[in-house]
């Protein structure tokens, strides 16, 4: 493709487990993409790949890219790997033990040896200073300057990379926690990466606030070095425009801000698809939807109600499945940040088949990634995957993935299966692979029903809206076993978290505890804390160089019954607050505990805990990613299969397959089997389904239930 005259260009680029994805999006409505193999060693190097590729195949210059937008899974993979800077935590005396006190939460409920995580922060190097304050503020135990600078000492003796400051009731005064910050700041090295609670997270709640600012902590270092090095490279491409990071409500934020608060990029990735999948469902006149996020080593889900993303600050980072839902936290490091409610489980493409101890067949969440691969790739891997098996089952094309540009050897795949789940279980080859098939998709109905059913929601009311390399491939069993009736493909699957990122605009929040019975504040009052909150946004705003008129700034508020240890976050419907807006806002409230948890209790006296304020930018209200027009470079022609043999389980067996591209459906529906073939993705309708496309440029599947 050659660009368009005049145009200038938006880039994007997502890495994930096994590719990176590279998006360009011109003024003028081109859409160019690449995916390259992700280098995990180097992620940067990776990006610079697929960049140089892009534009050397498209004939973009770099001096017509306007803005570079960038999702990153750096900070995940820091916690998950345990791969974070050496961190201290100085707190107040007497509480140095809660990051390992935690809560009483077992996600494991019957398992009598489960053990808790090791602390992000050994104990020795929690230490604590003299000081109290009350929770409103008022000094009980004046700050002890000389336990400070014993403290900064010892933590330079022990070479620390990185200080969180956690002070009991700093969110309600924050002046000791910088009196702290500026003696220990004037006793370590300058390179120490240093931050405070009352700026990460200033609100109530000792452990959670700890574990935020201690994450906060631990990645500063990891991403600052990630990120000025990004920063170089895009400077050696000649790319001088504005780099932004995607943050994990799904706005964006600056390098300086992203330095600043790493702890906010967590689920950088999934958010930017999640945006992409809120706008797609819009477009074609569908409000609710789940979305379906499958990549080569995790599955991601989230949940878009009345067309805009559900989001949360209840989020967990290290389990074996990140997730929000308070029924199932315990098992990772608590972070009470704004996230999209995204849940992700350890299950892709590159996911392991092995037995347990029990003998039972496992898929993951340990993944083969993408050095070396699936066995099917021939890059040295020698365990059987997912894909192995759905190479088996006819599913994948081997001679035409990403575009022709990796061949998938499919009797690499036979052989890894036969000798490793055949031989142990007596069975044909189809017949394993398949069961395989089934385990995977068990796996991923985890993540769907934490975002649906364990938020009180009926996966059955909802569209399901699958993406990324393997969502259209396994979306569509995982619908059929939760009876949702409709599911979405959109175009380029393959790279729709990117694209997500060229729809996504800046978003900064702030928040503030405000707590007590509502009945005992007066209007004014929680007036005058939402304006103050709004100035501080508006400086976070002014300091990135963004123009606060060009924003649209809204309130929240964290409601609970009295009693009660968690809240719901409710919109006030006015930038003005008075009596009747408070009341709107119960009765809001009131519906919200209705629909989460099926009871409410209109009578029940209602505690105000946080105040919350959120800007994003009205530009974003105007974009819009036209996939239609996307053309992705060094791509092959797809080979003219006229038809593959593919196996849909004991009721249908082998059925000769018509294979057939996205653009010879339709709006008239096409039975099943079909097996549709793209760039970046694999659509499989079964017999029993029906396949067309939408006005949009969707494949639309309503989905049959075998009898």
């Amino acid at each position: 493709m050659t660009a368009k005259n005049n145009s200038q260009f938006r880039f994007g680029f997502d890495i994930g487990g096994t590719f990176t994805d590279i998006v360009a999006l011109g003024t003028q409505g081109s859409v160019t993409s690449t995916k390259v193999s992700s280098t995990p060693d180097d992620y940067g190097r990776g990006i610079s790949n697929g960049i140089n590729a892009l534009l050397s195949e498209s004939s973009i210059k770099p001096a017509t890219i306007e803005k570079v937008v960038h999702a990153t899974t750096v900070a995940t993979n820091a916690i998950l790997e345990n791969k974070g800077a050496k961190t201290a935590l100085i707190t107040t005396e007497g509480f140095r033990d809660v990051l390992e006190l935690r809560r009483i939460r077992i996600p494991e409920m019957y398992n009598l040896d489960y053990e808790k995580p090791a602390p992000l922060v050994p104990r020795k190097l929690r230490l604590e200073v003299k000081e109290r304050l009350g929770p409103k503020g008022d000094i009980r135990v004046p700050l002890d300057e000389s336990s400070v600078r014993a403290v900064a000492t010892r933590l330079k003796n022990e070479h620390v990379e990185a200080i969180a400051i956690v002070l009991i009731h700093g969110y309600a005064n924050p002046a000791h926690e910088r009196r702290v910050e500026s003696i220990v700041r004037e006793c370590v090295p300058p390179n120490i990466y240093i931050c405070c609670s009352h700026k990460i997270l200033p609100e109530i709640r000792e452990y959670e606030r700890t574990s935020t600012t201690i994450v906060n902590a631990l990645l500063g270092p990891v991403m600052s070095t990630y990120l000025s090095a990004l920063s170089e490279r895009l400077s050696a491409l000649n790319i001088d425009c504005p780099l932004q990071i995607m943050q994990s409500n799904g706005g964006l934020m600056s390098v300086r801000s992203a330095i600043d608060a790493p702890a906010r990029l967590l689920e950088s990735g999934p958010a930017a698809g999640v945006i992409a999948a809120a706008q797609a469902a819009r477009n074609s006149g569908i409000e609710n939807v789940i979305t379906l996020d499958m990549g080569g080593t995790t599955a991601k889900t989230a949940l878009v109600e009345g067309g805009l993303p559900a989001k949360t600050t209840e989020y967990e980072v290290g389990a074996g499945i990140n997730l929000s839902s308070r029924l199932l936290q315990g098992a990772g490091y608590e972070v009470k940040l704004p996230f999209i409610d995204v849940s992700e489980i350890g299950a892709g493409g590159g996911s392991l088949i092995w037995f347990n101890k029990g003998g039972m067949v496992q898929v993951g969440p340990q993944s083969a990634g993408s050095d070396p691969g699936p066995v099917c790739y021939d890059n040295g891997g020698t365990q059987a995957t997912l894909t192995d098996a759905l190479v088996c089952l006819g599913y994948l094309n081997p001679g035409y993935l990403v575009g022709g540009a990796l061949t998938l050897h499919a009797e690499l795949a036979t052989e890894a299966i036969q000798n490793q789940v055949c031989a142990n279980l007596n069975l044909e080859l189809l017949e394993a692979c398949y069961g395989i098939f089934t385990i995977a998709t068990s796996n991923m109905m985890r993540a769907v029903k934490a975002v649906s059913t364990y938020r009180g929601r009926d996966p059955r009311d909802f569209s399901l809206l699958a993406f990324g390399g393997n969502g259209p491939l396994m979306a569509l069993e995982i619908a059929k076993e939760l009876q949702i009736s409709r599911l979405l493909i959109p175009a380029s699957p393959g790279v729709f978290s990117a694209l997500g990122l060229l729809v996504s605009e800046a978003e900064y929040e702030s928040i503030r505890t405000l707590f007590g019975l509502i009945t005992d504040f007066e209007p004014n009052i929680i007036e005058d804390a939402f304006k103050e909150l709004e100035d501080e946004v508006c400086a976070e705003l002014a300091s990135d160089g963004l123009d606060a008129t060009t924003m649209m700034i809204s309130r929240f508020a964290d409601f609970r019954y009295a009693g009660q240890a968690f809240e719901l976050t409710i919109p006030f419907t006015s930038d003005v607050v008075n009596d009747g807006v408070i009341a709107d806002t119960i009765d809001a409230f009131h519906q919200e505990h209705q629909h989460t948890y099926q009871h409410m209790s209109p009578e029940a006296p209602v505690e105000l805990v946080n105040i919350r304020v959120a800007s994003r930018s009205l530009a974003s209200n105007d974009k819009s990613v036209d996939t239609r027009q996307l053309q992705s470079v060094g791509t092959a022609p797809i080979k003219p299969v006229a038809d593959r043999s593919a196996y849909y389980g004991q009721r249908y067996g082998s059925i000769l397959t018509p294979v057939i591209t996205r653009k010879e459906l339709d709006v008239q529906s096409r039975q099943g089997p079909l097996i549709i073939e793209e760039y970046d993705a694999t659509c499989v309708v079964p017999p029993s389904s029906t396949a067309l496309l939408d006005d949009n440029g969707n494949i639309e599947i309503q989905i049959g239930q075998d009898q």
